[in-house]
């Protein structure tokens, strides 16, 4: 099985059989066996999963629950217990009736060591308190006094567990072993040597998930490193995960490093707009400035993963050439003048002289407000695809967030793009005299400035200058879907909600606000006053939507029929 095909889990699972285990004296219940990472297979449960199930914190640096386990670190050591057998292979048992249980007298490592039934695991006892000093106390024998300076600083495992379980003054009077600063894997790696503890988090990312085994480790004893192959730079399309996983501050993201404080960023939960996956992100902002994307776990979509391409896609949020000012043609206007005057102008417009391009960026709810203009107006309507390659594991070929939000809402038709080529016969015939734009430069896909100039209404709402804006005679500057509310409907079918991350610039709206007051004023009802409301209208109107409510899709979404 390919590691793509784990990504999502299955909605129904089968029925996995429970033991019982207790964890610092609490009884619980816990799978037999639990998936593998990587093939879905089905493997015994471990000790630190019943850990985390009976919600006990065990410590662990090279233990990931979406990676192989390889238990090199040592962190997760723990006491435990089994039921005794006596001579003739039966349970011994105490006066009270219950087992008696035989402690084993070494330690084992909780990542790597399955459960059984009857076991007890002691997760806080002195034996294991001493043990956690000690491997802290190694890992941070060669380790640099640098959290001032260290981007992981705020987000740092060596830093908590050291606060939470190492010892209060270190004993190592030697001279540290000074490894290599700074060293550039890649074009978006950059690599503290020094920090690194050797938790191979980042090898076997790049290896069992990725695909692509470009790093190991170099060098013997205190002088082991991670490394490239010779002359071979660590540059795939996911390198930014091992950014993520790695529990120290030894590989940096170039985009991020030096930039900002994490603990000065706020954290907004949305979705990747790069393509129809919709992987689930954290956006870390401050002061209306987006700083960085990290992937948001979501088993259904992206497991804890996204690519560097979509990670990165969000700069031009902040670019200096933003649209932030109504125009009416040409000239400075006004929101209310803008709408009132466009609203006047289609209710003038015969049926069948108005055509709308929508892009399958704009969110669900523009994407049905849009649609319930062309019922009114008996508009000809379309989206332009975006086709591209996909990879193995999140990429999708189709480069719309919403592809399906369009289909459902029936701005386009099964295939994306059809009816283009009619709009533009339609303005060269002089039938359609009027045309909707939003979020598209259609200049790019077959209508030309030739043929935007035979218009008599042009209504180009976008974030960013192109061609058509240049000609709209209405301009009206839109969000990018970090600066407000809205859904997507990704390319299986999973309604996804974002949130709002920062503010947009002058005086750009939410593009469902000034359509709701578009509709409203050529005649339409008027059931919402937030998005909230609108979702939940929109969810009665469309079938594959029915008794679904904003409230329902949560942090993870949920998925309907396409």
């Amino acid at each position: 099985m390919s590691n793509a095909a784990t990504i999502a889990t299955s909605p129904e699972k089968p029925a996995v059989e429970s033991i019982k285990v207790k964890v610092d004296g609490h009884e619980i219940a816990v799978p037999r066996t639990m998936p593998d990472p990587i093939t879905g297979k089905p493997v015994p449960t471990t000790m630190i999963q019943a850990c985390e199930i009976a919600r006990r914190d065990v410590p662990h640096y090279c233990y990931h629950p979406k990676l192989p386990v390889v238990g090199n670190c040592r962190m997760c050591l723990v006491e435990f217990g089994t039921p005794a057998m006596g001579p003739d292979r039966k349970p011994l048992l105490n006066a009270d009736g219950s087992p008696k249980i035989s402690k084993s007298p070494r330690p084992a490592i909780a990542c790597a060591t399955p459960v059984s039934p009857g076991m007890e695991i002691y997760t806080s006892t002195p034996g294991v308190k001493q043990m956690r000093e000690g491997v802290l106390e190694s890992l941070l024998i060669n380790h640099p006094l640098d959290c001032p300076i260290c981007d992981q600083a705020g987000e740092c495992k060596l830093q908590e567990y050291s606060v939470d379980y190492g010892q209060s003054a270190g004993r190592f009077v030697e001279a540290k072993v000074h490894k290599p600063k700074a060293v550039d894997l890649g074009p978006r790696i950059m690599l503290d040597a020094e920090r690194c503890i050797l938790c191979t988090r980042c090898i076997r990312f790049t290896r069992d998930i990725a695909g692509d085994d470009a790093l190991g480790i170099v060098n013997r004893g205190s002088f082991n490193t991670i490394a490239t192959f010779p002359g071979m730079p660590f540059d795939n399309n996911y390198t930014l995960n091992t950014v993520d996983i790695c529990p120290v501050g030894a590989l940096t993201s170039k985009d991020f490093r030096f930039q900002m404080r994490v603990w000065f960023l706020k954290e907004t939960k949305s979705v990747c707009s790069s393509c129809a996956t919709g992987c689930n992100v954290v956006v870390g902002s401050r002061e209306e400035k987006i700083y960085r994307l990290e992937p948001r776990q979501n088993d259904a979509v992206n497991a804890t993963w996204m690519c560097d391409s979509g990670r990165l896609n969000y700069k031009w949020v902040g670019r200096q050439d933003r649209l932030k000012q109504v125009q009416i043609r040409n000239r400075p206007g006004t929101w209310t003048a803008a709408v009132h005057e466009i609203a006047a102008s289609l209710k003038k417009a015969a049926q069948g002289s108005v055509a709308i391009v929508a892009s399958a960026r704009q969110t669900n709810e523009e994407l049905w407000l849009l649609s319930k203009l062309k019922s009114r107006l008996g508009a000809l309507s379309d989206s332009v695809p975006r086709q591209g390659e996909a990879d193995r594991l999140l990429v999708s070929a189709d480069g719309n967030p919403n592809s399906n939000g369009a289909r459902l809402t029936r701005i386009c038709y099964t295939e994306m793009g059809s009816h283009i080529g009619q709009i533009a016969q339609g303005i060269q015939s002089g039938r359609i005299k009027a045309l909707l734009v939003f979020g598209e430069d259609v200049t790019l896909h077959g209508i030309g400035p030739d043929l935007l100039a035979k218009l008599d209404l042009l209504v180009v709402s976008d974030i960013l200058p192109n061609a058509t804006t240049a000609l709209a005679h209405f301009l009206l500057p839109g969000c990018a879907h970090f600066e407000k509310r809205g859904s997507f409907t990704n390319g299986k079918g999973r309604v996804q909600k974002f949130m709002k991350a920062v503010e947009p610039p002058g005086e750009a709206r939410a593009e469902w606000e000034f359509l709701h007051e578009i509709i409203e004023q050529l005649g339409g009802s008027n059931g919402f006053s937030s998005i909230e409301g609108l979702f939940n209208q929109m969810a009665a109107d469309i079938e594959a939507f029915h008794g679904l409510k904003w409230a329902d899709l949560g942090d993870s979404g949920k998925t309907v029929p396409i």
